[in-house]
Formats: C-alpha cells, structure tokens, sequence
C-alpha cells in the first residue's frame, strides 16, 4: 500500500514473462504513442511485484504506482489528477510529470517524470476504472482473493497500519462495487510457486487466442 513498504522488484530468468512483454511492444499505441498497459487488483495481491518484473522484461519500462496519485484524503478519488498531470501528456506525446504522495508526511512531493516510453505500466488498485480503461492497451487483473490479498497487506504493513487498513478496506469495496475492474480485464495473473500463469480475462474478446502460461523456469505456452 505505502511505497515506503513496496517490494522491490526483481530479475525474472524465465521467458515466458519476456514473450508476454514482446506481445504488449506489438499492441497499437493506445494514448498518444504509449501503449499504456494497467495492472488492477485488491491491495496487496502482489501488483508491484509483477510489474516491476514485467517492466524488467521490457526492457526498462516506465512504472507508475497509483500510491503516487492517491493520498489519505482521495484513497479513490483522484482520476481529476492523474488525467492532468499523466494522461494528457502522454496523450500529446509528452513526457508527464506528477506529483508523488508521501504517505508518511501526508504531503505530495517535487514533480517526477514520467516519460511517454513505447509501454507504460500503470499498477495499483483502480488502474483499470472505467474513467482510464478507454486509455489501456491491455488490462490485467491479479487474480488473488480479497481476503488473501488483504491478509498479505495487513501483514506487510505491520500492525501500526491496522487502523488505516480497516479504513482502507471498506474504501475498496466500495469503490469496486461502484467500479469493477475485473469484468474488463484482458488478462488474468494467477501466482504460482514457480512464477505466473497468466489465463485470457472476461474482457479478452479483442484477442482470442489460446491461453499464456508465465513461469520463472524455461519454458512456456501460448
């Protein structure tokens, strides 16, 4: 939830990430000449981790964490922000400045680029809301039970969270009763002892084919 507490991302040695970010380098653009991939889940379902490996894959890609955008006082109302300081300027081509919260001194920060790279990956909760998906090349969802994503959270965060987290909690439910995210997904992330799986979403119609099977080992499926 905070960045403070955000895994860092790691080296994935398998190849099959590395075909799925070859797939994502070969959609149309979808804002400006971005091709803007989201990554949509509950809070603490595991959305740093897999994009940052799958920046890795891309050579580099930029990130942007919705941490960054939201604060204690919009945990969901902050599409106004991120469409000024993010999606119009990648939409003219232009590399987008922002500016980050910091949820420990409850302030937002100095500006901080974000250049209007081939990909872009945006990731946290509500990265695939009705008001940014006309802006996505691709949604995914990680596909992890609320319960079990809010659970790890809770325990990342450490008990002097606990408060923010109930809060944290009831907010989301609200917003995805209001604003689901799954039914559009174009693509499912499970986690699995060896890597990822990643399944064809209820919203993956644009791109029928058979299904994609991410691991950390060498091999891979299509």
């Amino acid at each position: 939830m905070f960045p403070g507490n955000r895994p860092t991302s790691h080296h994935t040695s398998g190849i099959a990430i590395h075909d799925l970010a070859a797939r994502l380098r070969g959609l149309p653009p979808s804002l400006g000449p971005v091709r803007l991939i989201g990554v949509d889940g509950h809070a603490g379902s595991g959305k740093s981790t897999f994009a940052g490996r799958l920046a890795d894959a891309l050579g580099g890609a930029p990130v942007l964490h919705l941490d960054d955008i939201a604060s204690h006082e919009q945990l969901f109302a902050w599409t106004g922000r991120l469409i000024t300081q993010v999606i119009e300027p990648l939409a003219r081509g232009e590399s987008a400045h922002y500016t980050p919260y910091d949820w420990r001194a409850r302030a937002f920060g100095a500006p901080r680029p974000l250049p209007a790279a081939p990909v872009v990956l945006v990731e946290g909760v509500g990265a695939g809301r009705r008001a940014l998906r006309p802006h996505l090349a691709r949604l995914l969802w990680m596909e992890v039970p609320r319960a079990e994503s809010w659970a790890c959270g809770r325990l990342r965060d450490g008990v002097e969270q606990q408060e923010f987290w109930d809060g944290w909690v009831a907010a989301e439910r609200a917003h995805f009763a209001a604003d689901p995210s799954r039914p559009h997904a174009d693509l499912l992330v499970l986690r699995r002892r060896e890597g990822y799986e990643v399944l064809p979403g209820p919203g993956a119609a644009r791109e029928a084919g058979p299904h994609v099977t991410l691991s950390d080992g060498p091999s891979a499926m299509w």
